[in-house]
């Protein structure tokens, strides 16, 4: 195994602070990893969003998570530029979603129905209905908002497509 197979397995250990189902590698904030050389490392990460609260979480056990499999240095580096896009959200990361109760983006990133106002019909997570409503912009964080499916009647978290 190469070194960089090495460690996102290592990283692949490390969960979403907000949604423990999802790793962090599998919400695609990984985005390079540097071997230093003398028992250091680099980890470059993106936010999901520039206010993103876990994002500090993700970093501290990015860092546990390599120091307690031997390495001395550390250095997490944080990069806004390209920004983190949902596409990068696995297809696996997207089924554990579902499976959770987190209805996962079901479009790409050119869907720009949150901006434009135009609010499409979620596949519901749990009885897999399209006859679902918009309840709030906002659902349990900021990234995902909140539906109510009016078949089973459940409330449920979308996660938007950004």
């Amino acid at each position: 195994m190469d070194f960089k197979q090495r460690i996102l397995n290592l990283l692949s250990e490390i969960p979403d602070p907000e949604i423990p189902v999802i790793t962090i590698v599998e919400l695609g904030v990984i985005r390079e990893i540097k071997d230093l050389g003398s028992d250091s490392i680099e980890i470059t990460i993106t936010p999901t969003y520039s206010g993103c609260p876990a994002m500090k979480q993700m970093e501290d056990d990015v860092v546990s998570k390599l120091k307690q499999n031997g390495f001395k240095t550390v250095n997490v580096k944080m990069v806004y530029s390209p920004a983190w896009t949902t596409d990068w959200l696995s297809a696996e990361a997207k089924l554990k979603l579902q499976k959770y109760g987190i209805a996962p983006p079901e479009e790409s990133t050119t869907d720009k129905s949150f901006i434009t106002g135009k609010h499409k019909a979620v596949t519901c997570p749990r009885c897999k209905s399209k006859n679902t409503l918009l309840v709030s912009q906002f659902g349990s964080t900021a990234c995902k908002a909140l539906y109510k499916c009016s078949d089973c009647l459940e409330t449920f978290d979308y996660f938007k497509c950004i």
